[in-house]
């Protein structure tokens, strides 16, 4: 039976990528990194914070492999550096854009589009802040959005957490191990945090309450080093509007993470809080030829080593597609090639 050209696409092999991968934090360089070697010669749109929420970090100190710590851009752009010697191509672009309708998916950068095979997704997430200047100016000088990160680095010191929900529980549970003490700064009185998480808080001697309260801007100077560090914060009571200086020496924000999948919306599983969805302990999303990796579908770990290690299985995952779901150029596939290539299963791993 003589195949049909194909009447929608017109695209020849060479106009179409292998893999392309959005998002440039750990998930999206290490899915670079094992695609490059796995010679699918990807490409990888970086968007508008190139490196993602570890180049608002200092000091890592909890990354496997650098003994004596190392300064968040610059661990970004070791990685950077090493996706790209494998012939990653960096696309200093912003995607806007997205059609997973058919195969090859498209992708729309300003007025530029882009073809692809597969795709994965590591977007990421930010963490919801206070949206003050002075907390962007201290961010990564006393002013942190993650206590298992930065937490080691506030031993015997007093800190201020704010939040009043499971996260901001946990996370001054989880600085008592190191600080003199933990004052939770809450809106109101009343709190959004599970009874269990709440009462486990209530009881630890170490965390201070101030409620009704709300930080309006966070106070600081440069040490002697000539290094910003934070020395206090102003409070406003919420019910009578009257402020506060109290001295503290770091400030964790603690009111919640969002997942940057804005662009896949309704384009893709996502639970109620907009992370994708992904199936089991792979990588596979409801579309064929579409992984996600990293903190864009991991609401719970939300580390960068936990990020780099999805970015492996997402590019394993997608080599091991492609391989087994070639795409045919310029003829109109069979049904029996169009279920191969739409409803794949999940190939087993050895």
């Amino acid at each position: 039976m003589q195949k049909k050209k194909h009447n929608t696409t017109h695209l020849k092999r060479h106009d179409v990528h292998q893999v392309i991968i959005i998002g440039s934090g750990p998930a999206g360089f290490t899915a670079a990194l094992y695609t490059a070697r796995a010679n699918l010669s990807p490409i990888l749109f970086e968007g508008d914070q190139p490196g993602g929420q570890l180049t608002i970090t200092t000091e890592v100190e909890n990354y496997p492999g650098f003994e004596h710590g190392i300064q968040g851009p610059e661990l970004m752009e070791v990685l950077r550096k090493q996706a790209q010697r494998f012939g990653t191509v960096s696309k200093f672009e912003t995607i806007t854009a997205v059609d997973l309708s058919k195969r090859p998916f498209t992708i729309t950068a300003g007025d530029k589009k882009y073809h692809t095979e597969s795709l994965i997704i590591a977007t990421g997430a930010r963490a919801k802040l206070l949206n003050l200047p002075s907390e962007e100016l201290y961010m990564g000088y006393g002013v942190s959005a993650c206590a298992t990160c930065d937490g080691f680095f506030f031993k015997n010191q007093d800190v201020l957490v704010v939040g009043g929900g499971d996260t901001a529980m946990e996370e001054s549970n989880y600085l008592t191990r190191f600080c003199s003490s933990v004052t939770i700064v809450h809106r109101r009185d009343e709190f959004r945090a599970s009874k269990i998480m709440f009462d486990r808080a209530k009881a630890n001697p170490k965390i201070h309450w101030r409620t009704n309260q709300e930080i309006i801007e966070v106070l600081g100077n440069t040490d002697e080093r000539g290094r910003k560090v934070v020395t206090g914060a102003v409070l406003r009571n919420t019910e009578t509007g009257t402020t506060e200086t109290v001295p503290t020496n770091g400030i964790f924000i603690a009111i919640g993470h969002a997942p940057n999948t804005e662009l896949f919306r309704g384009l893709i599983d996502m639970n109620d809080h907009g992370y994708i969805e992904t199936k089991g302990k792979t990588s596979f999303t409801n579309i064929a030829g579409v992984f996600a990796c990293g903190d864009c579908q991991d609401h719970v770990y939300r580390q960068a080593v936990t990020a780099a290690g999805t970015g492996c299985i997402a590019a394993i995952d997608a080599e091991r597609w492609l391989e087994a779901n070639p795409l045919i150029y310029g003829y109109e596939p069979t049904n029996d090639v169009t279920d191969i290539i739409m409803e794949a299963e999940i190939p087993h791993h050895a």
